[in-house]
């Protein structure tokens, strides 16, 4: 990376800084209300950490030029990492602090539940986390609320203005779904509908018989798929039908692309039906649910396996992570029902990771459509079609050629991952070391118990890595190695 382009980079990171700063004062009513004083000297440190960031990165670089798209990818990569390294200071300070005695003491722990949060991951150093601090509540679910939607996103919404730069830094957030020409108007207008949604999950969980705080933090966790909850039990601690529905349609409408939302919000909910990707992720949910509960059928009642598949199935393929009961003593062939759940993950243009369900038709219609290539006379043409839209044959090859691409970084890594996990955990099953890099690759947050604060540092570094990759998309990674390695 040239010097030019150092310089790009450290001012457009040094701008995503005060994000947290903004978050740390928004949070500081949540002490007082509270009566958590003790918390507000390290929410003040986080705002002079922020800031500090911002005077070192952004000031002695804000000239430099505008950002294109490679600068975009490794902002985006750089920036995720400062982001949530200012995110774990308020965890860290009260922890660390005399008569803390929390998990977040250990600066590892403090590390991994930020990247955690941020990713919308919802892996936890946290055994017990109803035993915390309120305002340490609040910022894990504030973390993964911002997550969901994106640091950058939040960035461009305050901060950057129309043009070029906001489009790059867009795209390199893993994001290409628009719904209005301008990026500003698309990201101001997902925010609407993120915010409106989270005030409709907070009344749907309250009017089901969730005490108002927890419907709180679990309708931003929700909303955001991120699943950090306030309880060891996570949704399995209210043993309630009805708030087990509902939050599994806050699951579903947080998998759902923005673009959808808007379009039903404008046109009604036969937009739903109509759009392929929405479709496909409800036939999935659908199949995965059946499947799941099948396979459980042996070991537990009917209704118990019905009722669990459904939810955690829910959970896994919109990659939010909640939990009614543990997988740990599931069978193998359940855990791998999951796993199928949480590779795939939900909407492209939603809040949700995994390889996304857009991808999955992509590669799914692109083979039946080369098979029909091959089939055919070699000069009729055949336009590859997704739903009712059609594709031009070089933007169909363009198109499969991409997701293929990720597809296979996205298993590569995942096997990587489960193998060096593997070297620090040598007691672990090859099946949960496979759903835990799954559910922290794919930013889902269920786990096999292998997760915890007692594990190896290295193993804790690992699982980051794999949220923090799996959050991005994996090529930002791919352009900030290269970019360190290389000079152009």
């Amino acid at each position: 990376m040239g010097t030019k382009d150092l310089r790009i980079v450290l001012r457009d990171v040094g701008l995503l800084a005060p994000m947290v700063g903004v978050m740390a004062l928004c949070s500081f009513p949540v002490a007082l209300v509270s009566g958590e004083t003790h918390v507000l000297w390290p929410l003040g440190c986080t705002v002079l950490a922020a800031l500090g960031v911002w005077g070192a990165l952004y000031l002695p670089f804000r000239r430099a030029e505008e950002a294109r798209l490679k600068h975009g990818l490794i902002i985006a990569a750089l920036g995720w990492l400062v982001v949530s390294a200012l995110g774990m200071l308020p965890l860290w300070l009260v922890s660390a602090a005399p008569g803390g005695d929390l998990p977040y003491a250990d600066l590892t722990n403090a590390f991994f539940e930020a990247v955690s949060g941020f990713t919308g991951t919802g892996l936890t150093m946290a055994t017990r986390p109803d035993l915390l601090p309120r305002t340490l509540q609040w910022w894990r679910s504030f973390m993964e609320w911002v997550g969901g939607m994106g640091v950058i996103v939040l960035m461009i919404t305050l901060i950057a203005g129309p043009g070029m730069t906001a489009a790059n830094l867009y795209v390199s957030e893993a994001r290409g779904e628009k719904i209005h020409p301008s990026v500003l108007s698309t990201v101001r207008t997902m925010w609407w509908i993120f915010v409106l949604y989270t005030f409709l999950a907070v009344a749907g969980l309250w009017g089901a018989g969730m005490p108002l705080w927890d419907a709180v933090n679990h309708a931003m966790t929700g909303i955001a798929t991120g699943g950090f909850s306030i309880w060891p039990e996570s949704i399995g601690r209210y043993n309630s039908l009805g708030i087990e529905l509902i939050v599994i349609l806050i699951m579903v409408a947080g998998a759902v692309s923005f673009v959808v939302h808007y379009h039903t919000l404008q046109r009604g909910p036969r937009t739903l039906i109509s759009d392929a990707q929405t479709r496909t992720l409800l036939l999935l949910l659908l199949g995965g649910t059946v499947l799941l509960s099948v396979v459980r059928l042996g070991s537990v009642a009917t209704d118990t396996a019905f009722r669990g598949g459904v939810f955690q199935f829910a959970s896994a393929l919109t990659c939010t992570g909640f939990q009614t009961t543990s997988p740990h003593t599931w069978s193998d062939a359940a855990k791998l029902i999951l796993i199928v759940g949480m590779v795939i993950g939900g909407a492209a243009g939603s809040t949700a990771g995994g390889i996304k369900v857009m991808r999955l038709l992509l590669l799914v219609h692109g083979a039946s459509w080369q098979l029909k290539r091959l089939a055919r006379s070699p000069d009729a043409v055949i336009p590859l079609r997704l739903g009712s839209q059609p594709l031009p044959e070089p933007v169909a090859f363009r198109r499969i050629s991409e997701a293929a691409v990720l597809a296979t970084l996205w298993l590569s890594f995942l096997i990587l991952g489960a193998l060096l996990l593997s070297r620090f955990t040598p007691d672990a099953r090859l099946a949960d070391l496979l759903f835990e890099v799954a559910s922290a690759q794919g930013n889902v947050g269920l786990s096999v118990g292998i997760t915890g604060p007692t594990m190896p540092t290295a193993a804790k570094l690992i699982l980051c890595f794999n949220m923090w990759v799996g959050r991005l998309e994996i090529i930002p990674v791919l352009m900030l190695v290269r970019g360190l390695l290389s000079r152009d």
